[in-house]
């Protein structure tokens, strides 16, 4: 197979990355709106990238800055401070880990647990009006192809 673009056919806006920079882009500002409609979540000015990594976390899909980092592809400087912000919101805490002192894990407080389904709630919601018109086996052929994206990366 030969390259998808070539210097005559490529427009950025119109192209995979740039239509999923503007997903991503429409996405984050949506579910900034959602999380700032309900009361209690806009109190604590929770934005949806630190509701992203409140999803990892309560998620169980990393449970340190470190494995936050790779997922999210931060670096160490500016995930210290995403996780500082959701401590000083008491969303998240910092524990050391048992078996090695040296490593800190991270976990959501009890108001991190008790806020994280409304949050969720609300990404769901954001991500099904985005979806809306597709059908369940295009979602899953969607996430197909952006995985095997991932792959060649």
């Amino acid at each position: 197979m030969g390259d998808i673009y070539n210097p005559e056919n490529y427009v950025a806006g119109k192209t995979v990355l740039g239509l999923i920079s503007r997903i991503k882009s429409e996405a984050a500002s949506a579910l900034d709106q959602g999380l700032s409609s309900d009361p209690e979540i806009s109190s604590l000015e929770v934005t949806s990238a630190q509701y992203l990594i409140l999803a990892m976390l309560a998620q169980r899909e990393a449970d340190s800055a470190a494995q936050l980092c790779k997922s999210f592809s931060y670096d160490a400087g500016a995930m210290t401070r995403m996780v500082d912000r959701l401590e000083a919101k008491g969303l998240v805490q910092r524990r050391r880990c048992p078996d090695d002192r040296r490593l800190i894990n991270l976990e959501l407080t009890e108001a991190g647990k008790s806020l994280f389904p409304r949050m969720k709630s609300l990404a769901i919601g954001v991500q099904n009006r985005l979806l809306r018109g597709f059908s369940k086996a295009d979602v899953k052929q969607l996430e197909g192809h952006l995985l095997r994206m991932l792959e060649n990366v």
